[in-house]
């Protein structure tokens, strides 16, 4: 790859022609698309698609597996051949496609190979673990990577930071209580809490000794850093970890295990995500709860509906995203022009109405009164609905001919309760902003808050002006004007977060192309004119980015060095999100818009969908990313529809 910057991809000299047949081409582009949408629905009438991560979450299925001493021999030979198809050629694995070198997935991929019996002398194995020695070896993995060899034994759990299981016993308002970590954090360190205390070493069965560099510690931070304070801090924790209270220490162990079991989800996960789940599973099994206990055996049973195995081998999906792809994708079929009375779509409505969550969850935490009413990204995830999906819900129920009304009113009341009172909308919580967390030395896996993003305030504000637009609802005039004022003070969030280039940051997506795809449309939305400063600061930006095969792409890369931003190989999602945007802003007319048409006509396959193993969707900025298999095809169809069909935003 040449230098960022510059001319990477190069330009298409059939261009020309591409664009003089564009309105034709991008007819029969959207008919073959939509139908490979509409046939890609399960038998259920709503959509799925595979999500997939990195090999970490086969490796530590494995582990976990070994762990508890149930590990087959079958598991793991077809656990092996997905991790080894993943492996480069410089013997190393990367958290995303196409994305450099991972140290802590390396070492992890190379352990849970020697579980399957692959030798340290073979030359794929050798190439790895001489990776891992010149990163720094295990002294320099992540605290997760670890601890997960501290449970084998293969690292010590004197060298681990010490997170205490009395976090669980402090109220809501102090400082580093569980509820100033995000959901997903929120789990897994209530989980660890009571890993770490018990502190079990089981047999690995195989050695690791040449994974180890010999390098010394890291220095200390300074102790003018909240860094530097906490790593002394760690020192006295681990002081009182050998000599706890003993009266404290019970307490809090009985009620991380009591959050813990209330939190168990109905399909037998915890969150409905992998690491919440696992080690929860191991933190009540430490807790006395043997296989055949119904809390146990649910969570076991549960991984295998996360499993997939077919040809390319088994592996792991770190969640599942049906209600997210179902909607998404009946936004989509709407804006293609298939009927609202259409029975697919029907059927697929009528499954997210009985999505419907009718219980309080962890948000209760922050509005106790705030009756409950969202959707949440999964099957069995009741308790940390999210406001994304409850947005996108309502947004396609809008336009559905099953209109269920009461469904509707309590979605957008529950998002309106779920502002944050900067005037943003978050994922999972409100005002989750706390950042004194991030600074704890145990917590190195990825993001541990939870802030308004300009992605979901866009989505939020995009869901309010459609609904307070709708001819056919009468809204009351107290809820219409409390969502009016909510939704200008979405408005203006958006408008003081833009970039200084006239991009927004993605924090769900990749990354200031999904943002900006997802805000322009809402400020059209909204009310905002197409001519406002705002926007045509967000049009110069994404025509300044486009490729010169006419798509758009934006590397990973860009959430740790923003010299990245908007620059990657085109995508056939991302350049939709641009497009998106284009056609929000009134571009029907403009090339740019007419090359991304193009760029999505002439990469098409024959079956209507379109190639991309690029991850375009992000976990945890800068850690853990997704390639969401459907995402390449329902947004296509999304741009195609509004390109053919009139373009502008959703209505």
């Amino acid at each position: 790859m040449t230098a960022v910057g510059s001319n990477r991809f190069p330009a298409d000299d059939r261009m020309d022609e591409r664009l003089d047949g564009a309105p034709d081409a991008a007819e029969l582009a959207l008919k073959r698309a939509t139908d490979a949408l509409l046939g890609a629905r399960t038998d259920g009438g709503w959509w799925r698609g595979e999500l997939e991560t990195n090999v970490t979450m086969d490796a530590e299925d494995l582990f976990l597996r070994q762990f508890f001493g149930i590990r087959t021999a079958a598991e793991t030979a077809a656990a092996a051949v997905w991790i080894r198809s993943n492996q480069r050629e410089d013997g190393t694995w990367s958290n995303f496609y196409g994305g450099p070198a991972d140290l802590s997935t390396t070492l992890e991929a190379y352990v849970a190979l020697r579980l399957a019996g692959d030798e340290p002398g073979a030359p794929h194995m050798q190439r790895a673990a001489e990776f891992v020695r010149q990163q720094g070896g295990l002294e320099r993995a992540r605290v997760f990577t670890k601890m997960w060899m501290a449970l084998f034994g293969k690292w010590s759990w004197d060298d681990l930071p010490v997170m205490p299981p009395e976090l669980v016993l402090l109220p809501p308002w102090m400082p580093l209580n569980i509820y100033d970590f995000g959901c997903w954090a929120r789990q897994t360190v209530v989980a660890l809490t009571v890993v770490g205390t018990y502190r079990p070493v089981h047999d690995l069965g195989v050695d690791i000794d040449e994974l180890r560099s010999g390098l010394p510690p890291l220095p200390l931070h300074p102790l003018r850093t909240w860094a530097g304070i906490f790593e002394r801090a760690d020192k006295l924790a681990r002081r009182y970890a050998r000599r706890p209270v003993r009266l404290l220490r019970s307490l809090a162990l009985r009620e991380a295990e009591r959050w813990i079991l209330e939190r168990q989800e109905s399909d037998g996960s915890w969150g409905g995500i992998q690491p919440p789940w696992v080690y929860s599973m191991i933190a009540l099994h430490l807790r006395g709860y043997p296989f055949t206990h119904p809390v146990m055996r649910e969570g076991l049973a549960g991984l295998a509906g996360f499993t997939i195995e077919d040809e390319k081998g088994r592996r792991m999906e770190a969640c599942q995203s049906p209600v997210w792809d179902t909607v998404l994708s009946l936004v989509a079929l709407h804006d293609a022009g298939v009927a609202p009375d259409d029975p697919a779509l029907c059927t697929a409505a009528r499954w997210v109405v009985g999505e419907e969550i009718a219980i309080p969850g962890d948000w209760a935490v922050r509005r106790p009164t705030l009756a409950p009413g969202g959707w949440a990204f999964e099957f069995g995830n009741d308790r940390y609905p999210d406001v994304d999906d409850t947005a996108e819900v309502v947004l396609a129920l809008l336009r559905s001919a099953e209109d269920d009304r009461g469904s509707i009113d309590r979605g957008v009341d529950w998002v309106l309760g779920m502002q944050c009172s900067d005037g943003g909308w978050a994922a999972f919580d409100v005002d989750n902003t706390r950042t004194l967390c991030r600074e704890l030395p145990f917590c190195d896996f990825g993001e541990l808050i939870d802030p308004p993003s300009a992605d979901v305030t866009a989505h939020v504000v995009e869901m309010l002006g459609v609904w307070l637009a709708t001819p056919r609802r009468t809204i009351e005039p107290g809820r219409r004007e409390a969502a009016s004022r909510a939704m200008a003070r979405g408005v203006n969030w958006l408008l003081d977060a833009q970039e200084p280039d006239g991009s927004w940051f993605g924090r769900w997506g990749a990354n200031y192309v999904y943002g900006t795809g997802a805000v322009v449309p809402a400020l059209v939305a909204a009310g905002v004119v197409p001519g406002h400063p705002a926007v045509r600061r967000a049009v110069e930006w994404l025509e300044s980015c486009q490729q010169p095969d006419g798509g758009w792409g934006e590397d990973l890369r860009s959430y740790d060095d923003r010299a990245w931003a908007g620059t990657g190989a085109s995508t056939a999602s991302q350049t939709a999100w641009a497009l998106l945007a284009l056609l929000a802003a009134g571009g029907d007319e403009r090339e740019s818009t007419a090359r991304g048409i193009a760029y999505l006509c002439a990469t098409q396959r024959p079956d209507g969908n379109w190639d991309e193993p690029w991850f375009t969707g992000t976990g945890f900025p800068g850690d853990f990313y997704i390639n969401y298999h459907l995402y390449r095809l329902i947004f296509p169809v999304t741009a195609l529809g509004r390109y053919v069909h009139g373009g502008g935003p959703r209505g």
